[in-house]
């Protein structure tokens, strides 16, 4: 034990400035008077390798005499082992300041790694520029289901768990079709990001539909003959806008898809040579088409835009404010007619939306507005339009590359009067005075209007010009 106490030391006054006191076993501490107090700095004086070293040990009152002398022991100590405690402690600070500098550098590479929203963004502004939407409705569903869950996370710490975290809240609210969706637009994400190698393992890897929403069913349904018969009186009796039910009918009249027809620009619509013309950039599969337009499309589409008030967008959406001119939305329609169908869906109705919630029931089964698309095609089908027709005028690509690059025939004229048989033959399904009897789904061949249709069509196309 050392021979000072901490009483002495707390009675030291300014007059002892200087002072030096001895605490035994070579530790000795100095006075040091300031302007408002008193200290005592107190140093171990040892022999080293033949050289004499003095180590601090701390200062009075910061430190107690107590841990004065824990030090002073933990120093001997090392110095009994051989070691230089002057040197250990400068290695120590050394240790402490690489640790600090450590993690410095760990926060910054933190702060500088990007997150999934931040990637996320880059693949939208560079992939997803390619789409036809521009890839707002991923950009949609990623905002609303994923994002919110992953987005701020550092994209190479995204797991597997996380991501399944997210599509198990859209299959718990009963989406599973959209949830197989979002998987497969995450796929593409995470393939887009490891070619990149902005993550080194894509996490989603051995994910499967079935292990999301379930393997997604093939949809079958079209309407009956019995069934398009009954669709105009049922569109007028929905209580629907006048503009969605000729959209619907103009869609069972040209077999095209719902986006077309919403995104459809009066400048690419021609009712003098019944010709309407469908961009790239509308088409889903990117390739620009020409529909023929019936006189029954004709009608719809002329009713389209007369109650249209732009002179760009067929089906223009309510303006606001400031904000550009553009097109009602892409699900609208969808949404309007399932709406209307309430009994084939677990759920009550919207707010806000129509109280004929089940005015649009034509059958056993629900209709959407692709549904009527397929009816189209079927219906074309029924009256012997060949099936490679039937692909052109539904503007599928060719599966088959060689057939793809060489087969290059165009099917103009057929597809003309595919579409004019099509028209004549939905006319007289819809026809208010039409025979019950020849409505039937299995109606026979004489029944199906092959000679009065073909022979009006081909006047009708004797009037068209030749080429396109």
């Amino acid at each position: 034990m050392g021979s000072l106490t901490t009483k002495e030391l707390q009675a030291l006054t300014a007059a002892d400035n200087g002072r030096r006191l001895a605490d035994g076993h070579g530790v000795f501490g100095v006075v040091r008077a300031g302007a408002q107090d008193v200290t005592v700095q107190f140093s171990l004086r040892y022999r080293v390798a033949g050289r004499v070293r003095e180590m601090r040990l701390g200062t009075f009152p910061k430190s107690s005499l107590r841990q004065i002398r824990d030090a002073r022991d933990g120093a001997r100590a090392r110095i009994s082992s051989g070691e230089d405690p002057l040197e250990h402690k400068r290695i120590e600070k050394l240790k402490k300041r690489a640790e600090v500098d450590a993690e410095v550098q760990s926060l910054e590479t933190r702060l500088a790694r990007r997150t999934f929203r931040q990637r996320f963004n880059e693949w939208a502004a560079s992939a997803l520029q390619k789409r036809a939407d521009k890839g707002q409705e991923i950009r949609r569903a990623f905002e609303k289901d994923v994002l919110p869950v992953v987005g701020d996370m550092a994209m190479e710490d995204v797991r597997r768990s996380h991501i399944m975290s997210a599509l198990d809240a859209i299959i718990a609210r009963g989406a599973n079709r959209l949830a197989n969706r979002t998987l497969t637009d995450l796929k593409q994400f995470m393939k887009w990001c490891q070619a990149r190698e902005y993550v080194a393992v894509d996490p989603l890897l051995m994910v499967l539909k079935k292990d999301v929403g379930g393997t997604d069913g093939e949809r079958e349904r079209t309407l009956s003959d019995h069934e398009i018969s009954a669709l105009p009186k049922a569109l007028d009796a929905a209580n629907l806008p006048k503009a969605t039910k000729h959209a619907l009918m103009l869609i069972l009249a040209t077999n095209a898809r719902v986006g077309e027809v919403i995104k459809a620009r009066k400048r690419d619509i021609n009712l003098e040579l019944k010709i309407w013309r469908i961009p790239f950039e509308n088409a889903k599969n990117g390739d620009p088409h020409v529909v023929f337009l019936s006189d029954l499309a004709v009608k719809h589409m002329r009713a389209l835009i007369d109650l249209s008030d732009s002179e760009e967008w067929l089906l223009p959406a309510p303006r606001r404010g400031e904000q550009p001119e553009t097109h009602v939305g892409l699900k609208s329609i969808t949404k309007q007619v399932s709406d209307r169908q309430l009994v084939f869906y677990e759920r009550a109705p919207h707010a806000k939306r129509t109280a004929n919630t089940n005015s649009l029931v034509i059958g056993d089964e629900k209709w959407t507005p692709h549904d009527l698309r397929r009816t189209a095609a079927t219906l074309m089908q029924s009256i012997g339009v060949l099936p490679a027709v039937i692909d052109k005028c539904m503007n599928h690509r060719e599966q088959n590359r060689m057939k793809r690059i060489y087969q290059r025939y165009p099917y103009t004229a057929e597809k003309r009067d595919a579409w004019q048989l099509l028209g004549a033959r939905l006319e007289q399904l819809t026809r208010q005075d039409a025979p019950s009897e020849h409505l039937g789904r299995d109606a026979s061949t004489k029944d199906r209007g092959h000679a009065a249709p073909t022979e009006a069509i081909d006047v009708a196309a004797s009037e068209q010009p030749e080429a396109i």
